[in-house]
Formats: structure tokens, C-alpha cells, sequence
């Protein structure tokens, strides 16, 4: 399906953007999956939603767990890796979950590793999710980041995503929440980002 200028195709948990391929996780996926969620530089924004996982035994055991709960969540809720399709390697990760406390709310988040960043992957990545759960009946989707964290509300702005303010709610942490809703989605931005702010983070906080 094509959304104004933007191409996502979608086809049950696999998505296709013009450039990047987004499908659930395999056991095959652990030595990627730790090259990005075992990276301090990345880690260190997503506590305490999840901390840097230390080891490859540690990352097996949250991919399995990942594995087994695809088969039981419904959309629009899901946990993906970014493979670029030009390469054909795994370069991020991204996943629509539900916001504690409520679980009411759904949040994008995206990180791609690190020798992948200034591609401008993650706006697209977060592009591919949002179309996902507007078609799957999501109103609205959220991105949360700390007030330090200025690469992820680059990142959230660079999806058309809106600041709405700051809560405690989520997390119990003072956070910066991003909003888009469906009736947004492609429209256009007033003025791109300049090339130094391009940013491929996108972390849960």
C-alpha cells in the first residue's frame, strides 16, 4: 500500500519500506540482537525498560522469549529487526508495545546499531510501524525519550511525530512524550532536518 509519499507494504508481520525489510525475530538473530542491545551507547537509554544485555547467553534467552511471545500477541503489538535490503544485514530494532502502567498507549521504539547511524533508518523504520498499527486500529502512537536524550525527539520529530509535553506516568521517570495520530501520518513536515541533526535512535527512554 502506498500512504502520500511514503511506501509500506505490509503483509501479516512483515513489513517493506523503499529500503528496509522488518520482520519478527528468529533464534537465529541473537549475535545481532546483541550487537545492538548489548552496545552501552544504546542501552544506557532504555533502562529501566531494559537494561544492556551482558552476554550472548543472556540474549538468547530474550530472543526466545521474544519468539514465543509473537505467536500469542495480536497486531498491533509486535517486536521486529531491521534488515537493510541492499545488504542484507540486520541493523536495528524496532517494536509497538503497550506503555505501563495502563498498557493503553503504544509506544515505537526503535535502535539501530551504532556503524548504521546517519542513514536516516529509524524514521523510516518508525514510518513502517505506524502505518502497521493504523491498519491494524490504532489511533494514535507515542514515542517517550528522556529530556537528555535530544537524538530520540530528533528521531520522534523526524517521524512527524508532535511534542506534547512531559509525564512521570510511564515509568515512573520524567520523560518527553511524541504523538502521532493516524490522521497525521505523511503529512509532510514544515522543514526537513539538517543533515548534522539526522539521528538513527529512537530508544524506548
Amino acid at each position: 500500500m502506498t500512504r502520500g509519499s511514503h511506501s509500506v507494504d505490509i503483509d501479516g508481520a512483515l513489513i517493506r519500506t523503499a529500503r528496509l525489510r522488518l520482520a519478527p525475530w528468529t533464534m537465529a538473530d541473537v549475535e545481532a540482537a546483541l550487537g545492538i542491545f548489548g552496545d552501552g551507547e544504546i542501552a544506557r537509554w532504555l533502562a529501566p525498560a531494559m537494561d544492556r544485555v551482558s552476554d550472548v547467553t543472556a540474549m538468547r534467552h530474550l530472543v526466545s522469549r521474544w519468539v514465543a511471545d509473537s505467536a500469542a500477541i495480536e497486531p498491533p503489538v509486535g517486536r521486529w529487526k531491521i534488515t537493510d535490503l541492499a545488504i542484507g544485514h540486520t541493523i536495528g530494532a524496532v517494536s509497538l508495545l503497550p506503555l505501563p502502567p495502563d498498557d493503553v498507549d503504544f509506544e515505537i521504539g526503535v535502535q539501530i546499531a551504532r556503524s548504521w547511524w546517519g542513514n536516516g533508518y529509524a524514521g523510516e523504520a518508525g514510518d513502517a510501524i505506524a502505518h502497521y498499527a493504523f491498519d491494524a486500529g490504532a489511533d494514535e502512537v507515542f514515542a517517550v525519550s528522556r529530556p537528555a536524550n535530544q537524538r530520540a525527539a530528533a528521531a520522534a520529530r523526524r517521524m512527524g511525530m508532535d511534542w506534547v509535553g512531559q509525564t512521570d506516568k510511564y515509568y515512573s521517570t520524567r520523560l518527553d512524550v511524541f504523538r502521532l495520530r493516524r490522521y497525521d501520518l505523511d503529512v509532510p513536515a514544515v522543514a526537513a532536518a539538517p543533515e548534522a541533526e539526522r539521528t538513527d535512535e529512537l530508544t524506548d527512554i
